[in-house]
C-alpha cells in the first residue's frame, strides 16, 4: 500500500480517531473527579471520606478503565509515528507529551498518595489530612494535561481530516481514477 492511498489513510484516520476517544475519556474521568467526586466527598466524614476513596481506589482498577488509560497513550504514539510525514504530526506529539505527563503525575504522585490511603491504619482524619488536598490538587493538573492532549489530538484529527478530503477530491479529478 503507498503512503497515499485510501486504505492507508483510513486506517491512520481510525487510529487517531480512537486516541482521541480514549484520551477524551481519560480527560472526562480526570474532569470529574475535580468537578464533582472530590469536593462531593470533602463533605463527607473523614471516615466515610476514607472509606469512599479506597472503595473507588479499588474498583476503578478493572478492564475498562485501564484500556482508556493505557489505551489513550499507546494510541497516540501509534497515531504520532503513522503521521510522522504529516503536517498535522505536531499536534500529535504534543498531545502525547501532554498525556505522558498526565501518566507521570499519577505514577509519581497520585497511586502513591492512593497507596499511602489504601495501608494506613492511621485515625481516618489523619489519613484524609495526608491525602486530600495534595491528591486533589495534582488530580487537577492531570485533568488540564489530558484536557489538552484532548485539545491537541481534536486538531489533529480536523488537520488530517482536510488532508485527507482534499486528497479524495484531488485522486477522484485525476487521469488515474477514470
Amino acid at each position: 500500500m503507498t503512503r497515499n492511498s485510501t486504505g492507508r489513510r483510513t486506517a491512520d484516520t481510525c487510529v487517531l480517531g480512537t486516541a482521541t476517544i480514549a484520551t477524551g475519556l481519560m480527560a472526562g474521568v480526570f474532569s470529574v473527579f475535580a468537578c464533582a467526586v472530590m469536593p462531593a466527598l470533602a463533605r463527607s466524614e473523614d471516615a466515610v471520606y476514607v472509606e469512599v476513596v479506597r472503595n473507588i481506589n479499588d474498583v476503578i482498577q478493572n478492564p475498562v478503565f485501564l484500556l482508556a488509560f493505557l489505551g489513550a497513550p499507546l494510541l497516540t504514539g501509534v497515531s504520532a509515528w503513522r503521521l510522522r510525514g504529516e503536517p498535522c504530526r505536531w499536534w500529535v506529539w504534543a498531545a502525547l507529551v501532554a498525556y505522558g505527563l498526565a501518566l507521570l503525575v499519577t505514577v509519581a504522585v497520585n497511586v502513591p498518595l492512593n497507596d499511602g490511603l489504601a495501608s494506613s491504619g492511621a485515625p481516618p482524619a489523619l489519613v484524609r489530612e495526608r491525602f486530600e488536598d495534595r491528591w486533589t490538587a495534582w488530580n487537577v493538573v492531570r485533568a488540564v494535561l489530558s484536557t489538552l492532549a484532548l485539545a491537541c489530538l481534536t486538531r489533529a484529527l480536523v488537520r488530517y481530516g482536510r488532508q485527507t478530503s482534499a486528497y479524495l477530491v484531488s485522486a477522484a479529478g485525476s487521469r488515474a481514477s477514470r
